[in-house]
């Protein structure tokens, strides 16, 4: 929730910077000249030599912002990403040690014992020198 609104908050800031590096006036008097020429509306709002000074401030208080933000947004959005990661490998680990342990488990029971052996789990040689039951009925 906190990371939407913070990202919301970036976008607004984003929006209004480009507004703002768009109005300051520059060789062609950039969108402040769109908006009643030399000194129109933006004359009659800021006076004269307002406009440049407010905008100026208006856009360094925004890029510091933007700077802000982003680092805000990067910092929140790796350890989100670190805490998801974290969580899945944990799942990934106790799966893989489930699928481990049915291995093992299947592997032994494939054994089979043999009369006469030594060990518990019957090799190919016991097998074959072990002579066939009698049938003694």
């Amino acid at each position: 929730m906190f990371f939407t609104v913070f990202l919301i908050i970036h976008v607004l800031i984003c929006i209004a910077l480009v507004v703002v590096v768009l109005m300051q006036s520059s060789k062609g008097e950039g969108l402040a000249g769109a908006f009643g020429g030399g000194g129109g509306v933006s004359g009659a709002v800021f006076g004269g030599r307002g406009a440049a000074s407010f905008l100026s401030r208006a856009t360094t208080i925004l890029a510091i912002a933007f700077m802000v933000s982003c680092l805000g947004l990067s910092l929140m959005s790796s350890s989100a990403n670190q805490s998801a990661v974290t969580g899945s490998s944990s799942a990934v680990s106790e799966a893989a040690q489930r699928d481990a342990e049915a291995q093992q488990q299947a592997a032994q029971q494939q054994t089979l014992p043999v009369e006469g052996a030594t060990d518990d789990a019957a090799t190919a040689e016991d097998i074959f020198n072990t002579p066939p039951p009698s049938d003694s009925q």
